[in-house]
């Protein structure tokens, strides 16, 4: 109820007037039963626009770090994330890695619609770069399909490190679905993990035509803030 009041009543209404955010391919979201949305991952907007446009509710996993703020802002950002439909997912590694995946699980499970983003964090230049493994072995656990969608603009709307939103318009292009059942029971395949995951980046490079890099982003983030440490 939270979410459907936040999205067309609070929230949703006042983002659409101001942004005029515009959607290709919203018939590829099944219309019913579990999908994995598999997005590129551009801004902190991503997460607002995808939800917006798409007519199903969906999940998806966000850092802890956002649901454990202290004071005024610790709420208000608790409340936003919670009405956009994230869930807290520690992604520390280990057996928090395997926690998360669960969570991610519990969704499909319900037969619901979740949001993953495959490159693990934002892009830090607005290239495409190397998909993790997580994606895979939940859509092959699951026996899910997964939907490609590239977010468009949301960095020129609102780039790393800016608090305030530019007024640009932002769009939202949804491919078809990626069936995996040619893979089923395989999950616990490394090599079979890492080339589902790689077909779902070139399904994102060709519907967006983003350059990409076969680097994971976080690797690429550490290399641009090791001079700023030195």
């Amino acid at each position: 109820m939270f979410y459907w009041l936040m999205k067309y009543v609070v929230i949703g209404p006042i983002v659409k007037a101001i942004f005029r955010p515009w959607v290709v391919g919203r018939r590829n979201i099944p219309i019913e039963g579990a999908a994995i949305l598999a997005s590129n991952h551009l801004s902190f907007a991503d997460s607002i626009f995808l939800p917006l446009m798409i007519d199903r509710p969906m999940a998806f996993l966000a850092k802890s770090d956002y649901f454990t703020g202290k004071g005024i802002k610790g709420w208000a950002t608790r409340l936003f994330f919670k009405a956009t439909g994230q869930l807290p997912i520690d992604r520390s590694g280990g057996k928090a890695s395997e926690a998360s995946l669960n969570t991610g699980l519990q969704v499909l499970g319900r037969g619901e619609l979740l949001g993953i983003y495959p490159e693990g964090t934002r892009s830090p230049d607005g290239k495409l770069y190397r998909g993790r493994t997580g994606i895979a072995r939940m859509a092959l656990e699951a026996h899910v399909p997964v939907v490609p969608v590239v977010m468009v603009d949301t960095d020129t709307m609102m780039p790393i490190g800016r608090r305030l939103p530019r007024i640009v318009r932002v769009g939202v292009v949804i491919g078809e679905p990626l069936d995996f059942s040619r893979f089923a029971g395989m999950e616990g395949d490394r090599y079979i993990l890492r080339s589902v995951a790689d077909e779902i980046m070139v399904a994102l490079q060709r519907l967006g035509a983003q350059e990409y890099e076969d680097v994971y982003a976080s690797s690429v983030k550490d290399r641009l803030a090791s001079p700023a440490k030195s």
